[in-house]
């Protein structure tokens, strides 16, 4: 099996980057190739909801289910399969771009499938909170074939200063990458008419480190 490239543009991060530096958040499509999009819905179909996990909120000791809240299930991304990897590699490739463009000092990514079945939604949040967490940015990839109009489950982005004004709203259309900051931009997952699949994730900064070089520069 030949190697799954990773994006399809020669500079694929030119356009992320920019409006990270610009307006904090980015909504772009075709940032990945349709071959690594294609295998990670396949890895992600194989995965039966027993082997996911009923996603909750807050973290650490607050964390808690709360149906009420958010009813999406997860499974946590290892480089397992060869489309975990590449995916893996090419957001450590991008991390190394917001370093070395924007000099943000991530210094890791963690991500997780999500799957979103008929009726599940997310109500409106922060992935962080301001002194609080180590998230700095926020992604999500969707894997979604054939998403229709009707189909729900749009991402809503809402403006950083004024929570109740949205900036945008996306639907989850396969191969379409949302990058925002994570302390920055609210933003909620409308209910799903059917089963929605994304991958999470977070560059996260190591708070216990300090004037570290980032190895991978």
């Amino acid at each position: 099996m030949s190697a799954i490239a990773p994006f399809t543009s020669d500079t694929p991060f030119d356009q992320v980057v920019s409006d990270i530096r610009e307006k904090g958040w980015s909504v772009t499509d075709g940032f990945f190739s349709p071959a690594l999009i294609d295998a990670l819905m396949a890895d992600v179909e194989e995965l039966d909801n027993a082997y996911m996990h009923q996603a909750g909120v807050g973290r650490k000791t607050d964390h808690q289910v709360a149906l009420d809240r958010r009813r999406d299930y997860i499974r946590w991304i290892d480089p397992e399969t060869p489309a975990r990897t590449v995916f893996l590699d090419a957001m450590r490739d991008l991390r190394v771009e917001f370093n070395r463009r924007l000099i943000l000092g991530l210094w890791d990514y963690e991500a997780h499938f999500a799957r979103y079945e008929e009726g599940a939604f997310y109500e409106k949040h922060l992935d962080a909170f301001k002194g609080k967490s180590n998230r700095v940015l926020s992604t999500v990839l969707y894997l979604n074939e054939d998403w229709q109009s009707d189909d729900g489950g749009e991402l809503i982005l809402f403006d950083e200063h004024d929570h109740n004004q949205a900036v945008g709203q996306y639907a989850p259309l396969k191969g379409r990458l949302a990058v925002f900051l994570s302390e920055a931009f609210p933003h909620e997952v409308l209910k799903a008419k059917r089963t929605r699949h994304s991958i999470a994730g977070w560059f996260r900064v190591n708070n216990s480190i300090q004037n570290i070089v980032d190895p991978d520069q």
